[in-house]
């Protein structure tokens, strides 16, 4: 029978500090799993620790790592670690992304090199090291968006930055499989959180409310389940 239980398992979770990735960390601690929890900036510290602190009180055990995953030596560094305090990673999941909402005509090299390095090269050489370091028939899991499929404006470099990361994902899959290796992407709506209400207007919050079930943003409570599920029987 498929089991949701993670006991002793090791989950690694790329921006797993806060919001949606902290929610992760923390529900998959309560179904069994000790958790390596990765966070971008040193201002995030607390955060992270606070995160660890909260693991550590479900029984579980968790380390904090502090990293800038555009660097490939660092998701390296990152992958490394985990290995160094539990001896295997199972699961490995990437919540790490930016949003930007801005006319192309209004775009910079500067900006359109940052999102593509946050969206899409960390979500690469993410998936590469977990490919290098999991443990076989673990999962690889990263977070893309709806947007994907959507006709919109204004998130040309956020969900272009985004798209290349499904590809990636299919060619993993097929890559990894011999291994057993699961990979997966997940596309939420815009969720309610600080992550989307920089870049929006009231007028299109309002709107983007209005397309989706129950008048409401998406809920980071209701995309950590199909994370679990995709973490284990799935």
């Amino acid at each position: 029978m498929p089991s949701d239980n993670l006991n002793q398992k090791v989950v690694l979770v790329a921006g797993g500090a806060k919001n949606l990735g902290g929610l992760i960390s923390r529900d998959l601690a309560r179904k069994g799993a000790n958790l390596v929890v990765h966070y971008h900036s040193p201002s995030a510290e607390q955060e992270a620790e606070q995160t660890v602190q909260a693991i550590g009180e479900l029984g579980r055990e968790a380390i904090a790592v502090q990293g800038d995953l555009t660097k490939p030596e660092n998701v390296s560094l990152l992958f490394k670690k985990a290995k160094e305090r539990f001896g295997r990673i199972d699961i490995a999941i990437n919540t790490v992304g930016k949003v930007l909402r801005k006319p192309i005509l209004e775009t910079s090299e500067d900006e359109f090199d940052s999102m593509f390095d946050i969206n899409a090269k960390t979500a690469y050489f993410f998936i590469k090291e977990a490919g290098k370091h999991l443990h076989d028939n673990g999962k690889i899991i990263s977070l893309v968006t709806s947007l994907l499929a959507a006709f919109t404006d204004g998130y040309s470099t956020y969900a272009g930055g985004k798209a290349p990361v499904e590809h990636f994902t299919r060619a993993a899959a097929k890559e990894f499989s011999s291994r057993g290796l699961s990979v997966t992407a997940i596309g939420p709506g815009p969720m309610d959180t600080p992550f989307f209400y920089g870049q929006e207007t009231p007028e299109r919050v309002a709107f983007h409310k209005s397309q989706g079930m129950g008048n409401q943003l998406t809920q980071i409570e209701d995309i950590v389940p199909i994370v679990r599920f995709l973490a284990t029987e799935g």
